[in-house]
């Protein structure tokens, strides 16, 4: 294994969530079989999903160092979902080497709908937030005969409106990234997150945001954005395969002109369907962002050793269900999967897990049952209970979690691979 966390570079890579702390070998197994080319991310949680699983950075970084035994290449460490500069501060401290940074709440998330006279009003309201407006304004940028982004007073506008206040924050919080890591003398990467929006991120708006981070010293090595049709969580890629495939090809120019820097898919967890034209459209140069997907793995674990456990879970995430969505753009609802008492155990594994040999090859989850349980994570594993008993478990039955989770990631490294 190797000692410390590195840098990945523009390597293809993929970031494995543990949201429990147990999953790491299994997501080895899957690394080491699937001999895919890409460079690994064990250590990966978001500050929210540390918060609701009670869980430090730190704890995060050492459960992925001790699961790690069996993998002798280059790893990363994601600090994932950066809000503040105390996030920042918390995860410097523990060594992470990648950082996501996040300014989704500072993102004005009505600004595709403004008429003029609002957009306007709007804009002279957040002026002091795009101090970088009037030297993007009239400029037309050629990246290929097919592909002319025109900077015309609207797309300025908007981009001013809806990301101006954000761009603003990203920047404020890699300034204290470098500062902290350069302090360290520690080498580090910088992420952009601008994917957890209503609307997708437009090719106009993508060259701003990333053009001028760079041009104020930030040292991005990949871009999420907001793409085109559905990233739910626990589900496959809901939308037009053809059009996603057409807008990361767009997407991905931009990102070859201005950097290079990778595209990086965020809820990437169960899109198998969007991995192919996510990794053509790069030629190779993205990362993938999977989370809760090995905590639906655990789920199956108990499943199969513990039905009654498992019914108890689907119980108790039912009835947290409406409040735990808060956070969440999904699909499903409580009347669109089974109750326990009116189901077998095999309808309920089918209904909230779905294994993948009864889906069509190359394609993912689609029963919106699992939203059910993605979501509700946190409750499950802080109840004083439920999450002790899953997690006694997974530890009676390691070998079942790491199977389960080496065949998932297994099915996922060699869909990017085989289309790369």
């Amino acid at each position: 294994m190797a000692g410390d966390f590195q840098t990945l570079g523009l390597s293809p890579s993929f970031g494995f969530g543990d949201r429990i702390g147990n999953a790491t070998p299994g997501h080895v197994a899957a690394m080491n079989r699937a001999g895919s080319g890409m460079v690994p991310i064990f250590a990966q949680q978001s500050i929210r999903e540390m918060q609701r699983t009670r869980r430090s950075a730190q704890d995060v970084i050492d459960d992925a160092v001790c699961g790690a035994v069996d993998w002798n290449g280059s790893m990363g460490a994601d600090a994932d979902h950066l809000k503040t500069i105390s996030d920042v501060e918390l995860t410097t401290t523990a060594g992470y080497t990648f950082f996501t940074i996040d300014p989704s709440d500072k993102v004005d998330q009505h600004a595709d709908c403004y008429e003029e006279q609002t957009l306007r009003r709007k804009f002279e309201e957040c002026r002091d937030h795009a101090t970088w407006y009037d030297s993007y304004l009239g400029r037309t940028i050629r990246l290929q005969d097919d592909l002319v982004i025109e900077l015309d007073e609207e797309a300025c506008m908007r981009t001013a409106v809806k990301y101006g206040a954000a761009i603003k924050l990203a920047l404020k919080l890699g300034t204290h990234v470098r500062r902290l890591q350069d302090t360290k003398q520690a080498s580090f990467e910088l992420e952009l997150s601008v994917d957890e929006t209503e609307e997708p991120t437009t090719i106009a708006e993508h060259y701003i945001i990333v053009d001028h981070c760079l041009s104020e010293g930030m040292p991005l090595i990949s871009l999420a954005p907001r793409f085109v049709g559905d990233f739910e969580k626990g589900v496959d890629y809901k939308g037009d395969v053809a059009q996603l495939e057409r807008s990361l090809e767009q997407h991905a120019a931009v990102a070859r002109a201005l950097g290079p820097y990778k595209l990086s898919l965020h809820s990437g967890s169960d899109k198998i369907s969007a991995y192919v034209p996510l990794a053509r459209a790069t030629e190779g140069c993205f990362h993938v962002k999977t989370a809760g997907t090995s905590y639906m793995e655990a789920l199956r674990v108990a499943a199969r050793h513990d039905p009654a456990l498992f019914r108890r879970i689907v119980d108790f995430s039912r009835s947290r269900f409406e409040t735990d969505r808060a956070t969440y753009h999904l699909s499903a609802t409580l009347d669109g999967a089974p109750k326990t008492e009116t189901a077998t155990d095999e309808v309920l594994q089918r209904e909230y897990l779905e294994y993948w040999s009864e889906v069509p090859e190359g394609v993912g989850f689609t029963k919106l049952g699992r939203q059910i349980l993605h979501c509700t994570f946190g409750s499950v594993l802080t109840d004083n209970d439920l999450g002790a008993l899953l997690r006694s478990c997974l530890d009676a039955h390691p070998d079942t979690y790491a199977k389960y989770l080496d065949d998932h990631f297994g099915r996922h490294l060699i869909a990017l691979r085989t289309s790369n």
